[in-house]
C-alpha cells in the first residue's frame, strides 16, 4: 500500500483527522485503508456480526460502544470480517483472542484487551455519525492506518 499517514497529515493537515493515540493494533495487518462504514452498539455485537457477513469490499468498519468494558471483536468476527473481504474494523472499544486476531489479515484497532464478552441483547444503530478519539466519523469518508497512527479524510483529498 503506496501511502504513509505521515506525509497525508503534512500535506493536507488542515482537512486530516488524527485518532488519539491510545487505539492498538490487535490485527494481523498494521497497514491498510478502506472507506469507512459506521455501527453504534449498546452492550452486545450481534448486530456488528451480521454488518461483518455483508460484503465488505474493503471497507473498514467503526465501531462505537463508548468504552464500554467487554470484548466487542475476537477471533470469529475477524475471520467473518477476514471472509467478506473487510478492510479492518476500529472499535472504541475492546478485544479479545488477540493471540489469534493478529494472525489474520484484516486491520483492527481498539483501547485494550478484555476477556470478558457482552451477554445483553440490544439492538445497535447502523450507518450513523458519531464522535471518539477526537475524530468526526461518517460512512463515506476513508480511514487509513500505518505505524504512525490513523487518520480520517474525506475521498476527494485521495483522488488529489
Amino acid at each position: 500500500m503506496g501511502f504513509f499517514t505521515a506525509d497525508i497529515s503534512d500535506e493536507h493537515h488542515e482537512r486530516v483527522q488524527v485518532l488519539s493515540p491510545e487505539y492498538r493494533s490487535y490485527g494481523g495487518l498494521e497497514k491498510c485503508r478502506g472507506t469507512i462504514a459506521t455501527i453504534k452498539l449498546y452492550d452486545e455485537n450481534s448486530d456488528l456480526i451480521t454488518m461483518l457477513k455483508e460484503p465488505g469490499e474493503g471497507r473498514i468498519a467503526v465501531v462505537d460502544v463508548n468504552r464500554a468494558h467487554y470484548a466487542v471483536v475476537g477471533e470469529n468476527l475477524m475471520k467473518f470480517a477476514h471472509e467478506n473481504n473487510w478492510a479492518g474494523i476500529l472499535i472504541n472499544g475492546y478485544v479479545r483472542d488477540t493471540h489469534i486476531t493478529k494472525t489474520i489479515p484484516v486491520g483492527l484497532w481498539a483501547l485494550g484487551t478484555c476477556p470478558r464478552k457482552s451477554h445483553d441483547k440490544q439492538e445497535g444503530e447502523r450507518d450513523i455519525e458519531f464522535t471518539f478519539g477526537g475524530v468526526f466519523f461518517k460512512n463515506g469518508e476513508h480511514l487509513l492506518a500505518d505505524h504512525d497512527g490513523i487518520i480520517v479524510i474525506d475521498e476527494e483529498i485521495l483522488e488529489s
